[in-house]
């Protein structure tokens, strides 16, 4: 019965651990604050990846659980862009070189922070979410996306 025992402990230990590293080796995107861009794009200009989010996106949190998880899209993401994620929401003060942004609207009903209402803001329509920009390396926008985009829809959209 000892040597059962010991050989089904050892079993269970070496399927735990197994588990732990296959899931420890899962990849996902390395998310940056528009601080840590300021100074990545000085050091080594990239094309940039923002998303624009709220807590009560329902398409937003779709593309967290199910677009942004999907391996194709980190790793592109994660080799060719900086990756940007921003709540719409937030009351902190941003500070991007030399300026600072807010969040002016914080005590109205749509507290839409300045950043995401100066990159993401469309002639003749409300701002809305999700919203998503590509950018070069000079940081010039050079796509907009206003919609829930699955996997392939992105990467298709990344690959140009």
């Amino acid at each position: 019965m000892g040597k059962r025992t010991t050989f089904l402990v050892f079993l269970v230990l070496f399927a735990l651990k197994s588990g732990c590293t296959i899931a420890q080796n899962k990849e996902e995107v390395q998310w940056i604050s528009f601080e840590q861009l300021y100074d990545s794009l000085r050091v080594h200009p990239k094309k940039v990846f923002i998303d624009f989010y709220a807590d009560w996106c329902a398409p937003c949190l779709k593309m967290d659980k199910v677009t942004f998880k999907d391996q194709r899209v980190i790793h592109k993401l994660n080799k060719d862009y900086y990756a940007v994620k921003m709540d719409v929401e937030t009351t902190d003060t941003i500070v991007f070189g030399k300026q600072h942004f807010t969040n002016k609207r914080a005590k109205r009903r749509n507290p839409i922070h300045d950043i995401p209402l100066l990159l993401a803001s469309r002639k003749d329509a409300p701002f809305s979410l999700p919203a998503l920009v590509l950018m070069d390396s000079s940081f010039t926008a050079q796509a907009r996306y206003f919609q829930y985009l699955d996997a392939e829809q992105l990467l298709s959209i990344l690959e140009k």
